[in-house]
């Protein structure tokens, strides 16, 4: 890679890090296996960079890398011997006083316990803002998939929140 190339991937990670970060642990709920996902997609990008050096090709192929690597880490963690914990842990740099606590930690608690795909799926339509057929072309499905998975994942949240829809308008 040439210098002007390597500087341009270095602004980049150093750009998207945070972000990248903060969608990782939407995805799996653990802010170390979140960094251990960036890590590795920001390494399969470095060696793709000469490829993909448009900024929007290069987020929606990151995007890409980490949701297929939390999918898959998570199916291989049944295989391996791990304690999860209850309780969520801080966010780096500590919480925002102004943020609800409580209620933050209960839905990133309640949103580690959505199943990995629709957990992908609300993740990237309401956190990421990303349309119906941007998160379809993500995770290579139908939008009618897409649609279908963010209404089961909502439920479940829902559940295990115990939010009574008919009251909240």
């Amino acid at each position: 890679m040439n210098e002007e190339a390597e500087r341009d991937y270095g602004d980049y990670v150093v750009a998207r890090s945070p972000a990248l970060c903060r969608f990782a642990y939407l995805l799996c709920g653990d802010w170390h296996r979140a960094e251990d996902a960036v890590q590795n997609a920001l390494t399969k990008l470095y060696l793709r960079w000469g490829r993909l050096r448009d900024g929007r090709t290069v987020d929606a192929y990151v995007r890409r890398v980490l949701i297929n690597s939390v999918i898959d880490e998570r199916r291989l963690a049944r295989f391996r011997r791990e304690a999860l914990s209850a309780r969520l842990p801080e966010p780096p740099g500590g919480p925002d006083p102004a943020d609800r606590v409580d209620q933050r930690l209960a839905v990133f608690d309640a949103l580690a316990r959505v199943p990995p795909r629709q957990r992908a799926v609300l993740v990237l339509r309401y956190w990421e803002d990303q349309s119906i057929e941007q998160v379809a072309e993500l995770l290579g499905c139908s939008p009618g998939t897409v649609k279908s998975q963010a209404a089961r994942g909502l439920q479940t949240l829902r559940e295990l929140l115990d939010v009574d829809v008919s009251t909240n308008v």
